[in-house]
């Protein structure tokens, strides 16, 4: 059983000059708790009040309150829609519920009828507010869905009008309620309710009197006064809000102008010190493990010491090491106060020297992770009182430069990995046409050599003789492209276990010189000349390891030089307890634009199929490989094509234990491949 019809609807139908007014809900809420303030502020008054809350939820905010006029009325009557525990009963005053489905459910009612007064209260939800609160979500943090709810009706003293809509709801409590007909008969009696339905409604100066109207005037006075500080609060926080978006944004602009950390970091600096009015804004990267930090990024006021380009240590500041431990920020209202600054000499004599009296320290982190750390000073007096949302504000920045340095370092990782990737693309290209010209080239002789064997058994012994040197020559350059193959994957992949030793260098390189003498099939060498001191301290490395560096150095200038040229070696040792050795040429020359990528794998400084010499352009990747294995350096020179040119290797020094001097310093182990 439920009523379609509308109470306000009714009263308008009944009392055609009503015109209904706009009311928000807070609106509401104040008129009624002065309405029924004034009840509670007579003394002997026992008024008829009769209050519609739509929902159960709404009734249980104000059920404190109609306890109290129970105890100034028995003719109290409050209707709601049930949700959970309310129900029909008379315990303190009148409650009905009615059907959910019931036009009540939409509409807001509170009557008051006295013998000298009466007001009422009678509106109802307007479609747009409905059909908005039921968009939004039933949990919306920060959404105040009732401010947002908006009724139409009438507020009014009127006498009659009280009546009147005393007279609809009491049928509607008839309704539901019909065993209290008794006791709304006695209202209606003592009130007048309902006997003059068809005469002229009678205005309020028929039933002038002098009342007290100080409680309803207190409560609208304090009605808008917190209505004032909401507005002003609300005012304050959309300030805030927005000085913290415009911060959060420039630096997001800036972030996305650069990939550059040091143009982000400093530009943080400045616009974080300033929106915040901080005396020194410091962001600097560090890690939990470091012990100082270089100070690149400050934002200054004027005569204030600058700590720029100056090392901030870390290792012995309490608060650094809180900020670690912890993990979140640190904030000390006042340096003279604090005991954290007084028990620590270390801060209290960076608070003195930089007249820091306000300090925040706030870690900037990525997935837990520290990349640096963003520092407000604050030097004036009286020591800095931290606003609400600022350090919220601070922690925002720190996300977005935490954002920032990990972006830049992906992008610098990217770049990185993209070089990496066209140099392995240019390693592919190139080991397909080598080893394509490589392989098929001494195949191709060494097939036409043994089937021509096979099918000439006649043929000359001279000539089977050079068939047999041809194809064994070219097996042999097959070999040495496997082996170099081999040789470079080890290296490269850590695979090779080093044996360091004492060694002569002029026994390594006599040993070079005649693993290169010794060539088959080779050409006339150029001249070599070799300038050893024979007081060169010992070197130490792995023999077998320097002798191929030593070979395949002169192997690559044999190539590039031309029978009447010279090839010279020397060493001499440096300043840096390492010996350099030099094996110059006067050869081709390289460009010098050439001389860092004659080093990387497959390199041909005629391109791979159009060079006069042969090789797969590993000997010079080897080598390099081999010797920052031993923790040593190489480099090559020239002044151009035709100019010759000179490469460079050092290799550490050995120092020689007791035993070794008395033997005289010579320690063998130069030998043979092992």
């Amino acid at each position: 059983m439920s009523i379609s019809s509308s109470v306000l609807s009714d009263l308008l139908q009944s009392i055609t000059y009503l015109r209904p007014q706009l009311y928000f809900k807070a609106s509401l809420t104040a008129l009624s708790h002065a309405m029924e303030d004034q009840v509670l502020a007579a003394t002997l008054e026992q008024p008829l009040i009769i209050a519609s809350f739509q929902r159960e939820r709404y009734y249980r905010q104000e059920a404190h309150r109609y306890q109290r006029l129970a105890n100034r009325s028995n003719q109290i009557y409050v209707l709601s829609a049930p949700e959970t525990d309310f129900a029909n009963d008379s315990e303190y005053y009148e409650k009905v519920a009615f059907e959910p489905e019931d036009a009540l459910s939409q509409e807001w009612h509170l009557v008051v009828v006295a013998d000298n007064y009466a007001t009422c209260l009678v509106c109802r939800e307007s479609l747009g507010s409905i059909a908005k609160n039921q968009q939004l979500p039933e949990f919306a943090p920060g959404l105040d869905m009732d401010t947002a709810r908006r009724f139409e009706g009438i507020w009014t003293s009127e006498r009659g009008v009280s009546l009147k809509a005393a007279d609809l709801l009491l049928d509607r409590i008839l309704v539901y309620r019909p065993d209290l007909a008794e006791k709304i008969k006695v209202a209606r009696q003592r009130f007048g309710i309902g006997e003059t339905k068809n005469e002229p409604v009678k205005s309020m100066a028929e039933f002038a009197c002098d009342i007290d109207t100080d409680p309803f005037v207190q409560r609208l006075v304090t009605y808008l006064q917190a209505s004032q500080y909401k507005l002003h609060k609300a005012y304050r926080s959309i300030t805030a809000q927005a000085r913290k978006e415009r911060l959060v944004n420039s630096i997001s602009t800036a972030i996305r102008r650069s990939l550059d950390p040091h143009e982000v970091l400093q530009v943080a600096a400045e616009e974080l010190g300033e929106h915040l009015g901080a005396s020194r804004c410091l962001i600097y990267r560090a890690q939990g493990t470091d012990g100082e930090a270089d100070i690149k990024h400050e934002f200054l006021v004027p005569n204030i010491l600058s700590i720029c380009g100056q090392t901030w240590q870390l290792g012995e500041n309490a608060l650094f090491q809180e900020v670690v431990e912890k993990g979140e920020g640190v904030c000390v209202a006042d340096t003279l106060s604090d005991i954290r600054v007084t028990n620590s000499q270390k801060l209290s004599a960076i608070a003195s020297k930089f007249a820091i009296r306000s300090w925040l320290i706030e870690p900037v982190l990525f997935q837990g992770r520290l990349l640096g750390i963003v520092e407000l000073h604050y030097c004036s007096l009286p020591p800095n009182e931290w606003q609400v949302g600022e350090l919220d504000l601070v922690k925002a920045i720190a996300t977005q430069i935490g954002a920032a340095l990990i972006q830049a370092e992906a992008y610098a990782n990217l770049e990185e990995l993209n070089q990496q990737l066209e140099a392995l693309d240019r390693t592919r290209s190139n080991l397909i046409a080598i080893t394509g010209h490589e392989l098929r080239t001494p195949l191709s002789t060494i097939q036409v050599c043994l089937e021509s064997l096979a099918t000439e058994p006649d043929m000359p012994l001279e000539l089977q003789q050079v068939m047999l040197s041809t194809a064994l020559s070219d097996s042999e350059r097959m070999r040495k492209l496997v082996q170099d193959f081999l040789t470079l994957s080890n290296l490269e992949s850590g695979r090779v276990q080093w044996h360091p030793e004492s060694l002569t260098l002029q026994e390594c390189i006599d040993l070079a010189l005649s693993r290169l003498r010794t060539r088959s099939a080779m050409e006339k060498p150029p001249h070599i000349e070799t300038d050893i001191n024979e007081n060169l301290p010992l070197v130490r490395a792995d023999g077998d390891w320097l002798v191929e560096v030593i070979a395949k150095l002169m192997d690559n200038a044999c190539k590039f030089t031309l029978p009447e040229g010279k090839i010279t070696i020397t060493a001499t040792q440096n300043s840096y307890q390492m010996v350099e050795v030099t094996v110059a040429d006067t050869g081709r020359g390289i460009e010098p634009n050439r001389l860092e990528i004659v080093f990387d794998r497959f390199y041909q400084e005629e391109g791979a199929l159009r060079r006069t010499t042969g090789g797969t352009g590993l000997g010079l990747a080897i080598s390099r490989q081999i010797v920052t294995g031993w923790g040593g350096e190489i480099w090559a020179e020239s002044n151009g094509k035709d100019q010759g040119s000179q490469f460079h290797f050092t290799i550490p020094i050995a120092q020689m234990s007791q035993e070794e001097k008395k033997q005289g310093g010579r320690v063998q182990g130069a030998g043979g491949k092992r």
